[in-house]
């Protein structure tokens, strides 16, 4: 809890501090790599070049400040913590490195504000972050001791590539096994892993999560990776590029234990999914996981894409509808409706998704992924309908979240 004098001095010093945030932020990593480039492997240079990250560090910051000073909604900052703490475990983040990071973002906010920053100023914030990183480092070292690794260990493990399954021109799915031959760590879908790669020769290595897409206890796992190509503001994907020119069948990854705090199939009653892109792969990892476990469970499915032939594993959907008899599929095409997937039920539609059309079962469990701006438009609209948010669960393929 924050002592009484520092949040006298944290409510006075946020409204500065947040409309300084993103330039502190970006100046925190500019210290911290300069002093610690061994830290550059943990972090996407994609997100540090766009911005996303130096914002998504702004606004987590400032919600824990508001948090403890008692201006921000308690369950929303539960979610935080929880998703910035499965994150920070999936990349094997340790207790001393937040010392590294104290540093040099207190530094940072110094650096910015200048003069503003008195000792007393200076103190209250080392206050908030010293409570933020201690909760953070406790969460951490629970997921540790539940994924079987201790932090002094590696959450790495070297896992085998069986097979590579080219879904589209820009999506390969990767079917992998423990190179040691032990057994497969159970996930739930929505689920994670981190894949560190050793690029530019072995000269740097550079980490990236993706989604499980598979079947939970089958004998194998498997992620489905998507090309992300160069665009203006951001770089080709280092890893992904690595993954789908470099890696074939019979190579080594190294893979952590699953993470994520999302649970893509909720606990039960009806289910819809909805997703656009490669934000396919927590959907389909849930529908093969209830095409074993509740085949009678109601599920709607409502996937967008930029046209039939980017659908990445369009081609499953046939033998999950035998399995799930009441699964209904919609599917939304920019570019043209395109042909109808044989052997399935489905209504084709081309254009952008209308999200007044997705259907809504009562007291559904409800799971978003895609792309940011998708799921805010998808997610105002179920809550225009009345739907409550927690009853709406999402992943973010990067460091930022869905905020009201």
């Amino acid at each position: 809890m924050l002592s009484q004098s520092s949040a006298a001095v944290v409510t006075a010093t946020l409204p500065a501090v947040q409309a300084h945030g993103e330039t502190i932020t970006s100046r925190f990593y500019q210290r911290m790599f300069k002093a610690h480039p061994e830290l550059l492997n943990i972090f996407n240079k994609g997100h540090q070049a766009t911005g996303e990250q130096p914002a998504a560090l702004a606004a987590s910051v400032v919600a824990y400040a508001e948090h403890l000073t008692g201006g921000g909604d308690d369950r929303s900052w539960e979610l935080i913590l929880s998703r910035i703490a499965h994150k920070h475990a999936s990349l094997g983040i340790t207790a001393t490195q937040y010392t590294i990071v104290g540093r040099h973002l207190l530094a940072a906010v110094g650096e910015v504000l200048g003069e503003a920053v008195t000792a007393e100023v200076a103190a209250a914030w080392d206050e908030v972050y010293w409570l933020l990183a201690c909760e953070l480092i406790a969460r951490e070292a629970r997921l540790y001791t539940q994924a079987g690794v201790g932090e002094a260990g590696s959450v790495w493990r070297d896992w085998q590539v069986v097979e590579c399954i080219q879904e589209t021109a820009d999506v390969v799915s990767f079917r992998l096994v423990p190179a040691d031959g032990g057994p497969l760590p159970t996930f739930t879908p929505g689920q994670y892993v981190s894949v560190a790669v050793d690029l530019d020769g072995g000269r740097r290595q550079q980490i990236r999560q993706y989604s499980l897409s598979g079947r939970p206890g089958s004998t194998h796992w498997q992620i489905t990776v998507k090309r992300v190509r160069a665009t203006g503001d951001a770089p080709e994907g280092a890893v992904s590029t690595f993954l789908h020119e470099q890696v074939t069948a019979g190579d080594t990854l190294r893979l952590s234990p699953p993470f994520g705090e999302v649970n893509a199939v909720g606990d039960e009653g009806p289910l819809l999914l909805v997703s656009a892109g490669i934000g396919l792969t927590p959907a389909m990892s849930a529908l093969h996981h209830l095409a074993t476990t509740e085949t009678g469970r109601e599920v709607v499915l409502v996937h967008a894409d930029r046209s039939a032939a980017d659908h990445a594993r369009r081609h499953e959907l046939p033998d999950l509808a035998e399995q799930l008899p009441n699964l209904s599929v919609l599917l939304w095409y920019e570019e043209a409706a395109g042909e109808a997937v044989d052997g399935l039920k489905a209504e084709v539609t081309a254009g952008r998704v209308d999200p007044s059309r997705i259907p809504l079962p009562a007291g559904a469990h409800i799971h978003l992924c895609g792309p940011v701006p998708f799921m805010y438009q998808v997610r105002a609209e179920l809550l225009r309908r009345g739907v409550s948010k927690d009853r709406i669960g999402y992943d973010v393929f990067g460091p930022g979240m869905l905020h009201d």
